[in-house]
């Protein structure tokens, strides 16, 4: 990587330093672990044929039985027995990281299942890398179900610039336990998970010490990330990492921060200490989850057919949801999916979600020349190894009716080379009033509709242009990992080229967003206008490439445009964890007026926030105040430290 955010997303020295001597302490805390051992109509094509069965919460275990037919998922699936030889897996999974870890822009996608079982052992451990585009994934019900005996890493990139994890995206591992055995690993030893954006953990159980950073090679930069409803029992090491998001999970030990480090109902999590002071921090803690719904994911039960588990909609909780046995929750039988390929018409795949099916894409890119149309209550669309799709004529790549519970999963939304006013819409706008015609059908607080690990690019694999990433216009929707990224390196890369007014647009009520990364737009990045909105975690990049203060104007004597708007007239609003960075290449003076701005009103309410310049030697400018006229400036004159505001107003 010769470009991107190399030089320009340094950790705090200090903090780095102090990263470093925990990650010592840790490391010599770490104990040695014993290695545990459908429709009535006949199904279209396309469809997996196995009947449908009653939902069941029960636990999987053990090897799934021989004798049943696995579904066609798709030339970039590799589903793994645990009958199969180490040696024979790891021959096949190594395959996929020589070609993936460096592949940042392909167009390969891929997905590494495991059957339950346990995999690798105490002599023979299994260790593998993950590189771009490829979902490791257990295949049982619980996350206890498949075990790993190894490690599933991800280490820096190396280039002549150092070796640094800034651009480790597109990647993810969930629903399965890892007994951490790394013999012979030297400073690699334990379970590595060196990432930035777009690279969520979730469902994980690991036994032994995990690390955020690669502090084996230098400088070992990092800027995350994600982890939902998983378990550490070991020290989690966060390292260089900028900022970092956790949700509901439970952790051993976390050691120190840099920027921007924040907890939602994480057992083990640290105590609230922002900014950092003395060694402690910066750390928002927040002890429950307000709403969250959990991931889909596919898995297989105990007669070996395959299903999808949908996690039921929960408030007000902390930890694992799998603590007390199983996730509460639906499950659905393969069977009632429509099972898609990159080959299949966007028409084919509207014909059968008019049908009332649900919809599993398997790995690759799909290129659409109409718009998915989800108008089911309750539908499922899951992406199986970061499934991209792309608009070809200028529509939304994706639409959802105003109906609730609808479930959107592990997709990509790559913008097309002709201008989509939106890439994914959710619900229908709504009239002058905001109200629209009718409420009936619009929201549902007991099943709201959810997006989990949802990801846009404007820019990047090739040209692309979107007016908006994601317009949420229904009530009671909860938004969990989500970045949009206008692209600052890749193909089709310029103020003129990947163009992009805004990442997300909030008009619904009841809207949650935990995780929320929005990068780089041309406009203001994320305007919130319905009420009683929430954000716990928000991280952001400035546009780098503004030609000229007058090119990024947002009114006549307002500088630039702010991360952040809460509509003028919104009266409810919570944003807790919430950061801005801002740094400016062309050479010339630019400067935003503020990060965040907000009407002054008793309920909106902002906690714990900052804004950073990066990398002074190749930037100018920067941001004014944090938020409406308050804070004061980060600029090159004060670059790489933190300025904060605990509590607006």
């Amino acid at each position: 990587m010769t470009h991107r955010r190399d030089r320009r997303r340094r950790p705090a020295t200090a903090l780095h330093r102090l990263a470093l001597t925990a990650l010592a302490v840790a490391t010599a805390a770490v104990p040695t672990l014993a290695v545990a051992s459908a429709e009535a109509a006949a199904p279209p094509p396309g469809a997996v044929t196995s009947a449908s069965s009653a939902p069941s919460a029960a636990a999987v275990a053990g090897a799934v039985p021989a004798a049943v037919t696995a579904p066609d998922l798709g030339s970039g699936t590799l589903v793994l027995d645990p009958s199969m030889s180490t040696a024979e897996i790891k021959a096949k999974v190594d395959a996929i990281s020589a070609t993936q870890v460096s592949n940042e822009m392909g167009p390969q996608r891929h997905a590494i299942l495991f059957k339950p079982g346990t995999y690798g052992s105490a002599t023979e451990p299994l260790n593998f890398q993950v590189g771009y585009y490829t979902e490791v994934a257990g295949l049982g019900q619980n996350p206890g179900d498949v075990v790993i005996n190894g490690s599933v890493y991800v280490r820096n990139q190396c280039s002549a610039g150092g070796c640094i994890a800034l651009n480790n995206f597109w990647r993810s591992m969930s629903n399965l336990t890892i007994n951490v055995t790394t013999p012979d690993f030297a400073c690699y030893s334990g379970q590595f998970w060196a990432v930035s954006q777009a690279a969520p953990l979730r469902r994980v159980h690991v036994k032994g010490q995990t690390t955020l950073m690669d502090y084996c090679t230098g400088p070992s930069f990092a800027s995350g990330g994600f982890i939902a409803d998983s378990k550490f029992d070991g020290p989690v090491i966060n390292g260089s990492q900028q900022q970092f998001f956790t949700r509901n999970s439970s952790v051993g030990s976390w050691t120190n921060g840099v920027w921007n480090q924040v907890f939602s109902g994480v057992e083990g999590a640290p105590g609230e200490c922002f900014p950092a002071a003395n060694g402690c921090g910066p750390y928002t803690t927040v002890p429950k989850t307000s709403v969250s719904r959990e991931k889909p994911y596919l898995y297989v039960d105990r007669a070996g057919a395959y299903r999808v588990f949908v996690p039921a909609a929960a408030t007000d909780t902390s930890g694992v949801s799998w603590a007390g046995g199983s996730t509460p929750g639906r499950s659905i039988s393969l069977a009632d999916f429509y099972v898609a390929r990159p080959s299949d018409s966007a028409q084919a795949i509207n014909r059968e979600l008019a049908r009332g099916r649900n919809l599993l894409l398997t790995p690759g890119v799909y290129h659409l020349d109409e718009t998915l149309r989800v108008k089911r209550a309750g539908t499922v669309v899951l992406g199986l190894g970061l499934a991209s799709l792309t608009p070809t004529t200028g529509q939304a790549a994706m639409s959802v009716a105003d109906v609730p519970g609808v479930d959107i999963a592990g997709l990509t939304f790559d913008a097309g080379p002709v201008n989509s006013p939106v890439l994914l819409q959710v619900g229908t706008q709504r009239a002058a009033n905001g109200r629209g015609p009718s409420r009936a059908g619009w929201s549902s607080a007991a099943d709201p509709t959810a997006l989990q690990d949802v990801f846009f690019r404007i820019g990047g694999p090739y040209v692309g242009k979107a007016t908006v990433s994601l317009e949420v216009n229904s009530d009671h929707v909860v938004l969990d990992d989500i970045w949009a990224w206008r692209a600052d390196h890749g193909n089709g890369v310029g103020w003129t080229s990947n163009t992009a007014d805004t990442g997300l647009i909030v008009n619904g009520d009841h809207v949650t967003a935990t995780g929320l990364f929005v990068e780089h737009y041309q406009k203001t990045e994320v305007i919130w206008n319905g009420e009683h909105g929430s954000v716990t975690f928000f991280q952001n990049e400035l546009p780098y490439d503004p030609p000229s203060q007058a090119a990024w104007m947002s009114a006549p004597g307002h500088e630039g445009y702010p991360a952040l708007v809460v509509g003028s007239g919104v009266k409810s609003f919570k944003g807790t964890g919430m950061g801005s960075y801002s740094f400016f290449n062309q050479g010339v003076d630019i400067f935003a007026a503020n990060a965040f701005e907000v009407p002054v009103t008793p309920g909106v309410r902002l906690h714990n926030l900052l804004t950073i310049f990066l990398d002074p030697s190749n930037g100018k400018g920067g941001i004014r105040n944090v938020v409406n006229g308050v804070g004061g400036p980060s600029t090159v004159a004060n670059a790489d430290v933190p300025v904060t505001v605990v509590d607006y107003p």
